[in-house]
């Protein structure tokens, strides 16, 4: 969708960008790194020309930009920037529609999509199209900004460090509203950031630049599981094994096909299964196979009855959907070396233990 083939930027005699070539994929996140003045912004801004190459190519869906006129990119393409740059004199309705109504748009259809892309991050269309920039609360501004980015629905999207200016609390809250927007719509953006956390949480790829150069294109996994140098490496951090924590499912590292037992069935029968598994504790699960509580072995061995009669409530469960970071979380705050592992409607579906997930980030050093 994004190709920049030797792209190059001289502002006198300073070279600010140094024969860049990057490739973002349809659909793609790919957030630019690198430290203040290495050429990340500067890049950016070359996609919808802002800033005028002064070489090289950059191709969006296959057409070089500069056989484009200017402003018809500028509109195909949205863009969204720190300071927020809503109209004070305009509603939020007319802020969203700004784009559409250049395009012609009719003015139902810029309406009824202004209000669709503030239900879509949890801003009340009754409430706040009417209401004017300075009647809103910095993190209501930023999501505005965002969606009017999106509005006339641009294949692309830029984002200038979007999220830097707010508080950590709706820094959070905004990034996760905007990552289940772009699960939705599958925009292809490019996205200027100076926070490593932030890029591993939104990033499909990460570009780290230095001094003008691009040093390191990959995979957020691949970056912190294998910086290319020692740059990259002090870069992304020496906690980087935990930020990995971040990116990695708990389906990934979970052990399947675990045993269980069902309340129904003798205390010896969940005692023989755990002595067989090599097991300390076995899950109980209900008739349909809910996880319920468990049974430990040190209790059960040498007592009668039926595992219904014994069983205790499990420290903890964690989705097979969450990430490993969520699970030795609540390892820690329960004091457990392993969780039970549910699908969204509670079914066991197996266990995660502190060994195995250091084992699968283990494997990926030896790779």
């Amino acid at each position: 969708m994004i190709r920049l083939e030797r792209v190059s930027k001289v502002f006198g005699g300073f070279t600010a960008v140094d024969a860049v070539d990057l490739h973002v994929p349809a659909g793609a996140v790919c957030v630019l790194l690198g430290p203040s003045g290495c050429g990340k912004t500067t890049t950016m801004k070359m996609i919808n020309r802002l800033i005028q190459p002064s070489g090289g190519h950059i191709f969006v869906n296959g057409q070089d930009t500069a056989e484009v006129d200017e402003v018809t990119l500028r509109r195909s393409i949205g863009y969204v920037i720190q300071q927020i740059g809503l109209f004070p004199n305009k509603t939020v309705e007319d802020n969203i529609c700004v784009v559409p109504d250049l395009l012609g748009w009719p003015r139902a259809k810029s309406r009824s999509r202004a209000a669709e892309l503030l239900e879509m991050v949890n801003l009340d269309p009754g409430i706040f199209l009417k209401r004017y920039p300075k009647e809103l609360s910095g993190g209501q501004q930023q999501r505005v900004g965002v969606v009017r980015a999106l509005a006339a629905d641009p294949p692309v999207l830029l984002m200038d460090e979007p999220f830097g200016a707010i508080d950590p609390i709706n820094r959070e809250v905004i990034q996760d509203e905007f990552m289940k927007l772009q699960a939705a719509l599958k925009k292809t953006i490019v996205f200027v950031s100076h926070d490593i956390d932030e890029a591993v949480k939104m990033a499909t790829h990460i570009a780290i630049f230095r001094d003008g150069r691009l040093v390191q294109h990959d995979t957020p996994d691949n970056i912190l599981a294998h910086p290319v140098d020692a740059f990259v490496s002090d870069f992304v951090g020496s906690d980087r094994t935990l930020k990995r924590l971040r990116l990695i499912r708990v389906e990934d590292a979970m052990m399947r096909d675990a045993p269980r037992v069902i309340a129904e069935e003798p205390l010896e029968t969940a005692v023989a299964r755990m002595r067989e598994h090599g097991h300390i504790s076995i899950v109980m699960v209900g008739p349909r196979g809910r996880a319920r509580g468990m049974i430990r072995l040190d209790e059960a061995e040498g007592r009668k009855g039926l595992v219904g009669e014994h069983v205790e409530p499990l420290p903890g469960v964690i989705k097979v959907t969450d990430d490993l970071r969520s699970t030795v979380s609540l390892m820690f705050t329960h004091g457990v070396t392993w969780l039970a592992c549910v699908d969204d409607d509670g079914f066991y579906k197996g266990y995660v233990t502190q060994r195995s997930i250091t084992q699968l980030l283990g494997a990926t050093y030896r790779d």
